[in-house]
């Protein structure tokens, strides 16, 4: 009878509860960082590989121009100004200005084509922006509704120190 009547303190229960809870956490914890740490090696393993993909294409190209290497010389060392137009002297100064314009497009020629590229997705891009501005928002309120709160929790507790 002694032992029906016997019931664990409601406290060392609770402590048992929180134990087992700190317990399971640590374990999550373990496996979150095992698969931190998986990922981290796959995503290492990925980077090197588009690495060596890209100094394999460096190589194939440096190779290409090792094997026309005579025939680059033979280019560089024949004069070129035979075969140009003849610009008479009043417009050296304009032509001297066009390749300077020309040079200045060609630099920013890529950025100016990424521009047009990205032309098509600007109307998701405004949706995806008004939506981030809504949730921002709504955090705003809510951050707004949460200072208030702690405030009135901090009045609170001055009220009932100060009792």
């Amino acid at each position: 009878t002694l032992d029906l009547t016997y019931k664990k303190a409601p406290c060392f229960l609770k402590f048992s509860e929180m134990e087992k809870m700190a317990n399971i956490q640590a374990e999550i914890n373990e496996v979150q960082l095992l698969l931190f740490r998986t990922l981290v090696s796959t995503s290492q393993f990925y980077f090197i590989g588009k690495k060596c993909e890209i100094l394999q294409d460096m190589n194939s190209h440096l190779e290409a121009v090792l094997k026309e290497k005579r025939a680059l010389r033979k280019r560089l060392i024949k004069p070129r100004c035979q075969e140009s137009l003849p610009i008479e002297a009043a417009f050296h100064k304009y032509v001297v200005q066009l390749l300077a314009e020309a040079v200045t497009f060609i630099e920013r020629l890529e950025s100016h084509l990424q521009s047009v590229r990205s032309s098509p997705q600007i109307p998701n891009m405004v949706k995806n922006m008004d939506t981030a501005l809504t949730k921002t928002e709504v955090l705003v309120i809510e951050l707004e509704e949460l200072a208030d709160q702690i405030l009135k929790w901090r009045e609170l507790q001055k009220e009932v120190y100060s009792d």
